[in-house]
């Protein structure tokens, strides 16, 4: 699939919707979102959609993961450092990751989207992507501290093994239930005084769950 002016035409309009982040509007431009959804849905990979990868799990929609890893970027000087990412899924999200980040630490429970996502990845080199077949809601304590966490599964709230692992002057992009009711994004910058914890718009994500499969 010649792909590149379609990804311009997706990125013009993740532009529209406000994303503006040098680092994170390159990303979505050299990231081939058609290499991470199954053959059948390759025409719908530049539509800001979600699409089923398996498993009972989709891989975000464009817009999302530009806006969260937006969020991460501006929360620290470029690049960020070494991020953790809970829940690889198809591979996607972690490929953008790899682009503004130093260093990225990626897990996910399902041993089937591990092996896919490792095998998506396998052809763009990436050497700065560490895949960790692990349960996300425990993090991943070899790695941190972390400059950022990022997750795309969402639980009534979010797993303090996150917000230790979280390096002072980090920041955190979840999904998670709010006390308004229903999945918000969350945002918790950890700072030398304490958490400050923001709450953002509404977003739908999968739910957060612990254990392998």
């Amino acid at each position: 699939m010649e792909s590149s002016a379609v990804r311009a035409a997706m990125v013009r309009k993740l532009q529209a919707q406000g994303i503006s982040h040098p680092a994170v509007v390159a990303a979505m431009l050299a990231v081939e979102r058609h290499r991470f959804v199954d053959s059948a849905l390759v025409n719908q990979a530049y539509e800001d959609t979600s699409l089923p990868i398996g498993q009972g799990q989709t891989i975000s929609k464009p817009g999302v993961v530009a806006r969260m890893v937006e969020l991460l970027c501006q929360s620290s000087a470029q690049p960020l450092g070494r991020v953790l990412e809970i829940g690889t899924g198809c591979g996607y999200q972690a490929a953008v990751l790899s682009r503004v980040a130093r260093e990225v630490y990626s897990i996910e429970r399902i041993r089937a989207l591990h092996d896919k996502a490792r095998d998506n990845l396998r052809a763009l080199r990436v050497p700065n992507l560490h895949l960790i077949l692990g349960d996300g809601m425990a993090g991943f304590a070899q790695g941190a501290p972390y400059a950022a966490i990022i997750a795309a599964a969402g639980g009534n709230d979010l797993p303090a093994a996150w917000i230790d692992q979280l390096a002072v002057g980090g920041r955190l992009v979840a999904p998670a239930v709010t006390a308004a009711g229903g999945q918000h994004l969350v945002v918790i910058d950890k700072t030398a005084r304490g958490i400050v914890r923001t709450e953002l718009e509404a977003v739908h994500f999968v739910p957060l769950k612990s254990g392998l499969a």
